[in-house]
């Protein structure tokens, strides 16, 4: 979209992916919890922080799925802790009927991530009986439950720890270190070789900084000490154990808050967990194939509202799809099976004499006819589509 090109929903704001120099726009998505349908959306302006188009886009969402101000039923939003801000729980403590389960940043709670394994139980969760049956007991999910003060009120507090997570995150920033600790020789072969531009020590620590960004780093686990001597300028370096260690302390470890203290540990994590239901509606939004969200070829309000609908409509429709394939004992996404379909051929027949062409496809393979069964459909041994009731 060109710059003079006045629009209300596309602004340029902060991008996560970095690109701030394009427009972007804000969406809302409401998801229900044991379906993964879509229920509701709602754009908005792409340069507002999603905590501060909070309290708008719930009332919305809200009064339009929910019939807030008619139902009597006890509701839950599961929001991301990007959303957290001292009026967006206010505004949820004033609704008795609303309550909340967001996740909190272990850099702002470090003495509750730093609680010792110890004291953490295995959480009775789904997940973790199916990681059991799978011969996967060493990477249940454990918990530790605790309460304390958030946004001026107590709140329920369970710190969860995931093995497999931890195991990743450890191995990533070990790898890191070994980059930086041999970027640091070198760095350290051109001081003592006095070399060009490698005699000021504050150069060089700019060049230690910007390592450090790139590798998504903080710059404390390294130490570097610079002298100077009649040879000239010398470096040496050491890593900061104890910060590694404080670092991996915190990995496989996630902070979950919330006013349901009368809910079950298990709840809480469950509920927690269910946040991914609306990252995958998001992340599939990202499929150039079926939803083709991005990029949006549109410069005016009204087709982007417009081409949003179309998507979140696509959107549903696959949903639907696995939500009929479960229905008939069939675990695929929607993704796969598209794929599979779209590799069953048809052609058109026009037989000597006939006025109207006949339409035969391919043997389907075992999974195509098991997508087509749950469908209410079969393929005959002549390639005609036939429906399972006649």
């Amino acid at each position: 979209m060109a710059s003079h090109t006045n629009s209300e929903l596309a602004r340029r704001g902060k991008n996560k992916e970095g690109r701030h120099h394009l427009r972007q726009i804000g969406l809302g998505l409401l998801v229900a919890r044991n379906s993964r349908l879509p229920l509701y959306y709602c754009a908005y302006p792409g340069n507002l922080h999603d905590s501060r188009q909070f309290e708008a886009v719930m009332d919305r969402m809200f009064a339009v799925a929910c019939g807030l101000n008619r139902t009597k039923e006890r509701l839950t939003v599961v929001i991301d802790k990007g959303m957290n801000s001292e009026g967006n729980f206010a505004w949820i403590d004033e609704h008795a009927r609303i309550h909340f389960v967001t996740s909190y940043s272990t850099y702002f709670a470090q003495e509750l991530a730093a609680i010792g394994l110890d004291q953490f139980e295995v959480a009775e969760t789904a997940k973790n009986q199916k990681l059991v049956q799978q011969d996967k007991a060493h990477d249940r999910i454990l918990v530790h439950r605790t309460k304390g003060e958030y946004w001026g009120k107590q709140r329920a507090v369970v710190i969860t720890y995931n093995p497999a997570t931890a195991r990743k995150q450890t191995y990533t920033l070990e790898c890191k270190l070994d980059t930086i600790r041999e970027q640091l020789l070198s760095m350290r072969a051109k001081v003592r070789e006095n070399k060009p531009h490698w005699r000021n020590p504050d150069a060089i620590k700019e060049c230690y900084i910007r390592l450090c960004e790139q590798l998504h780093l903080p710059t404390d686990l390294y130490h570097l000490q610079f002298s100077t001597s009649a040879d000239g300028l010398s470096m040496s370096f050491r890593k900061d154990a104890v910060r590694v260690e404080r670092k991996m302390a915190l990995f496989g470890k996630n902070i979950i808050i919330t006013d349901n203290t009368d809910w079950t540990t298990a709840q809480i994590v469950e509920a927690s967990l269910d946040r991914w239901q609306v990252e995958d509606r998001f992340r599939l939004s990202k499929d150039n194939d079926l939803v083709a969200m991005q990029p949006i070829r549109h410069w005016t309000d009204s087709k982007i509202r417009c081409h949003l609908f179309t998507c979140i409509v696509a959107m549903t429709y696959l949903r639907m799809i696995e939500l009929k394939l479960n229905a008939a004992g069939i675990n695929r996404s929607a993704e796969d099976v598209m794929d599979d379909m779209r590799h069953l051929y048809s052609v058109l027949l026009l037989r000597a004499g006939a006025r109207n062409p006949e339409r035969r496809m391919e043997i389907p393979t075992k999974t195509q006819a098991e997508a087509l069964s749950a469908f209410g459909h079969y393929v005959d041994t002549s390639g005609a589509l036939q429906s399972l009731a006649t």
